[in-house]
């Protein structure tokens, strides 16, 4: 790839992740269907080494020829490889972290053989997942990182000509580190040293979702330190998290100091002080702020509805946000839980992620869409044909977020939103706003669906503009 291109995948498509463990625990199901039904022009899909080749020389491609059974025509694929194994890696496992390959030759092999069956399908390989997130995804160095990231791109270009590779994902843990913090000079290090090893920069846009053009900025500005310049794709996105709730991110920090410094040697190895943290918070549920009681199991109702609410219009708006900022893919985290029936509250990442799926399973068949699915599925009906996002100048001296969408064929599209409080933001009535509008009548619905009244015509409109995104069309020309 040119060293200085920028230009990102052409068109625009709205992805989603399946998960971290597809195949690991349980039978690899049916989810790109599923998927494609919601709006999805991208899949995102985990293998991971130790579940392809469980033993020397002995291989099982059930998982990647299942993954290459639901494919349509139309479908891009993103695969994360993940160099997780109990035998091939220096830190044996079956799951995670991913570690360095004990023989590099051999790791590369493997991948070789991997996009070699998958050849002329897949679009973009990615190798491993937030290598920065040292300990949790990757147990390993940078130039380790750096190393294992050169043979696979090696492997892929050599085994795939027309496919892309991909940057372990660079998220939250780098966004939220001083300059001299630990993850964000494990990132500059890989920028640095692999910038002939990959050809898309994934970011992964957690945290408040206004703060997504200066993440998506300081990726560039990452590269372009260095002298060069890939484009940028969203890896991963969702809210609400606990990255943009600070007094849930307190309460939950405190919690983890206590249950860290707690006992060394547990009777229970499983005992864990992740899972003690949890525990602990939910022995003091009633007494915790409604932000971070939002995000556990078994919360009032009306928190509940809530978070849903917030994390229906966090779908529109962080994509948006990202479109605009250049960004072509967006992948959300993530369609559904691994398998079907699985509840552990104790698990940290559940409490982190779980509440986000679009998706669930009604007993062992993935047809249950959430609140979130069908915003999803709204968004990207919207989005249909879309080859541009712009700002849009609305005329006022402070006004909200506005933007312009081109699509082939369709009458442009209009999306506006103003800031404010996430929790509350939403019980505040919605300002009037006067808007230049040279199309004929509009109509409008907001991110729910549900129809919003609309005052003039050809030449200006007035819009109810809240913390809600709003979807403005000339009336008719959908």
């Amino acid at each position: 790839m040119n060293s200085t291109a920028t230009a990102g995948p052409p068109g625009i498509r709205l992805g989603i992740a399946r998960g971290i463990g597809y195949g690991l625990f349980g039978a690899p199901d049916g989810f790109v269907p599923q998927a494609r039904g919601l709006g999805a022009g991208l899949v995102r899909v985990y293998v991971h080494w130790g579940r392809v080749e469980p033993e020397p020389d002995r291989e099982d491609w059930t998982v990647v020829d299942a993954i290459l059974a639901q494919l349509d025509p139309a479908a891009e694929v993103w695969i994360t490889v993940c160099s997780s194994s109990p035998w091939a890696t220096r830190r044996p496992t079956g799951f995670l972290p991913s570690s360095p390959a004990h023989d590099i030759r051999r790791y590369e092999a493997f991948v070789s053989r991997l996009v070699s069956r998958c050849r002329g399908r897949v679009a973009y390989w990615q190798c491993d997942n937030e290598p920065s997130n040292t300990g949790l995804l990757w147990a390993g160095t940078a130039p380790e990182y750096v190393a294992q990231l050169t043979a696979f791109a090696r492997a892929v270009r050599g085994a795939d000509p027309g496919a892309h590779v991909v940057l372990g994902g660079c998220g939250y843990d780098v966004w939220s580190s001083p300059e001299d913090g630990p993850a964000r000079l494990f990132f500059d290090h890989l920028v640095e040293h692999g910038r002939d090893a990959f050809d898309f920069f994934s970011v992964h846009l957690y945290g408040d979702p206004h703060d997504i053009p200066a993440q998506i900025g300081l990726a560039r500005a990452m590269m372009r330190r260095h002298g060069y310049e890939r484009p940028v794709v969203a890896g991963e996105y969702n809210g609400p998290t606990l990255f943009e709730l600070p007094a849930a991110q307190a309460e939950f920090e405190r919690a983890m100091t206590v249950a860290f410094a707690g006992r060394a040697a547990p009777a229970d190895p499983a005992d864990t002080p992740d899972r003690r943290t949890m525990r602990d918070l939910y022995a003091r549920a009633d007494e915790l702020p409604a932000e971070l009681r939002m995000l556990m199991e078994d919360c009032p109702p009306g928190l509940a509805a809530r978070r849903d609410r917030i994390n229906c219009r966090q779908i529109v708006t962080r994509n948006i946000l990202a479109l605009a900022s250049g960004v072509t893919r967006t992948v959300c985290w993530n369609l559904a839980p691994e398998i079907p029936g699985y509840r552990d509250r104790l698990n940290v990442m559940g409490f982190l992620f779980g509440k986000l799926a679009l998706m669930d399973y009604d007993g062992t068949a993935l047809t249950r869409r959430h609140p979130s699915g069908e915003a999803f599925a709204r968004l990207a009906a919207h989005l249909d044909g879309a080859t541009a996002v712009r700002p849009f100048d609305t005329g006022a001296d402070t006004g909200p977020y506005a933007f312009e969408i081109t699509r082939d064929g369709r009458a442009p599209l209009y999306v506006l939103w103003s800031a404010g409080d996430l929790l509350t933001g939403e019980d505040l009535p919605a300002v009037p706003l006067d808007l230049p509008w040279p199309h004929a009548a509009p109509e409008a619905v907001d991110a729910f669906g549900a129809p919003v009244a609309v005052e003039g015509g050809e030449g200006t409109v007035r819009v109810p503009v809240s913390v809600t995104p709003l979807f403005l069309t000339p009336a008719g020309q959908e």
